[in-house]
């Protein structure tokens, strides 16, 4: 397809006049159905990463009202995760128009990613959803191709891949390339309220924010066995069991609890400085995952306040998902019970919880954040308006590293610490096969290294 219109406009220009009448077409379609009839102005869509949150963020990319949208190209390491996906996608047949994905633009392999990126036009819109380790090539490629880009969270595992995903946004932006990171919570509407009240001084100064995100496993994938004879592939295996493995994606705390972690900063306004943290392996059996158990650190902030988190996998413990500000006049409740819907509050005093003490909340429905994030980064490209939340999600999964970084070393651990720190965990992720080593080896009895806190104290394993 060429990037210029018969009328000699360019794509960009044409999606970014389309924005304009986005609004009125939700009216209007009714009238004139075949307003967005054309090619020329329907945004493509490139999924990269078919697992359950890749499958999720394509059926949100193609529900946005911001003009029209199609997924045309698909890519993963596993034929039977694309398969899956693909057949969700189509469902009941409703978004069959939206959906033109034949067998020849579904890409099984390492290489996939650049496949199915080849397959867009410049001001389309790719999803990185694969495990975090491959983010950084994978928006590498995505920049040389012009295209907008919507990635999951955490972005980075370590310091090395955070400087490299720092250096690409800033050239992103320098491209005018509009891009998205899924930590949705900053898109939610209530939360956004409640920023902005905290901002104005409702709750005064903050000098504390707690979090806690303690449940039984998240997903089964960060308990892990050793691998099952009749998969003869090492590196497949631990990319399907991701969150096991601090190469792939840091872990479960930096998978489950970045939310909790970037909420609380918001509200701050700020990133910590340092961070102290301890956590411990319990009952562990046969598991041979990289995980601790339970987590509990300390994030100091350069005005001294501070953000105690608690994270915790363990079945039959006492649960909790939630986030809280305490300031010098009031507190506030963050997010309750999950991400959405999040029942911020303000409340007087300390007394967080206490029905008697409200001060504000929350009262309307609150639109599904999920949802919001993908209209928002849509608008911006009809709007051709500047979006990019690529360095924000960087130093969100910077500050996530450098808290698991001091419970894993049982140090403390400053920004700058993790930030020029040298291990790379995968430092040749962009040369993997899939007949190729894993970036960890297992030793004889099939285990992984995990951290020794206070003996490795340089580096996590």
């Amino acid at each position: 397809m060429s990037d210029a219109t018969p009328a000699g406009l360019t794509r960009r220009e044409l999606i970014k006049n389309t924005g304009k009448i986005a609004a009125a077409a939700a009216i209007t379609n009714s009238i004139l159905p075949g307003l967005y009839a054309g090619e020329s102005n329907t945004i493509q869509l490139a999924l990269v990463g078919c697992g359950g949150r890749g499958t999720g963020a394509a059926e949100n990319a193609m529900a946005t009202t911001a003009g029209p949208t199609k997924l045309v190209a698909m890519a993963d390491v596993f034929p039977k995760k694309l398969a899956d996906s693909y057949k969700n996608l189509k469902g009941d047949g409703k978004r069959d128009a939206q959906i033109d994905v034949p067998e020849e633009r579904r890409f099984i392999g390492f290489e996939g990613y650049k496949q199915a990126m080849d397959c867009l036009n410049p001001g389309d819109v790719v999803l990185l959803t694969t495990p975090p380790a491959f983010r950084w090539v994978q928006f590498s490629y995505a920049i040389s191709k012009g295209l907008n880009v919507f990635m999951e969270k955490p972005t980075t595992v370590d310091g090395p891949t955070t400087r490299k995903m720092l250096d690409l946004a800033a050239e992103s932006v320098k491209r005018n390339l509009k891009v998205g990171v899924g930590l949705m919570c900053r898109h939610c509407k209530a939360r956004g309220e409640l920023f902005d009240r905290i901002q104005s001084g409702e709750i005064g100064d903050i000098v504390l924010l707690r979090a806690y995100r303690m449940a039984p496993d998240q997903t089964a994938k960060e308990f892990t066995k050793k691998k099952p004879p009749d998969m003869p592939s090492e590196l497949l295996y631990q990319i399907q069991m991701f969150h096991s493995f601090l190469w792939a994606s840091g872990g479960a705390y930096s998978d489950f609890l970045i939310h909790n972690i970037d909420e609380c900063c918001w509200m701050k306004n700020d990133w910590p400085v340092k961070a102290m943290g301890m956590g411990g392996r319990h009952f562990r059996g046969d598991n041979v995952d990289q995980n601790f158990d339970t987590y509990a650190v300390e994030y100091t902030f350069a005005d001294g306040s501070k953000l105690q988190l608690d994270g915790r996998g363990m079945v039959g413990a006492y649960q909790e998902f939630a986030s809280y500000a305490h300031g010098t006049k009031n507190s506030a409740l963050i997010s309750v019970g999950g991400h959405s819907p999040a029942h911020c509050a303000i409340y007087k005093g300390q007394k967080v919880g206490s029905k008697d003490d409200v001060v504000w909340k929350f009262g309307q429905k609150e639109p599904n954040p999920y949802q919001l994030e993908w209209d928002h980064l849509m608008e911006a490209i009809r709007a051709d308006k500047p979006y990019n939340e690529a360095e924000r999600g960087a130093k969100a999964s910077l500050v996530t590293s450098m808290g698991r970084m001091a419970a894993h070393t049982a140090q403390v651990v400053t920004y700058d610490d993790i930030l020029n720190c040298e291990h790379e965990f995968a430092p040749n992720i962009d040369k993997l096969t899939l007949d190729g080593p894993a970036p960890l080896i297992a030793d004889a009895d099939g285990k992984y290294p995990v951290p020794v806190p206070g003996l490795n104290k340089k580096r996590e394993y």
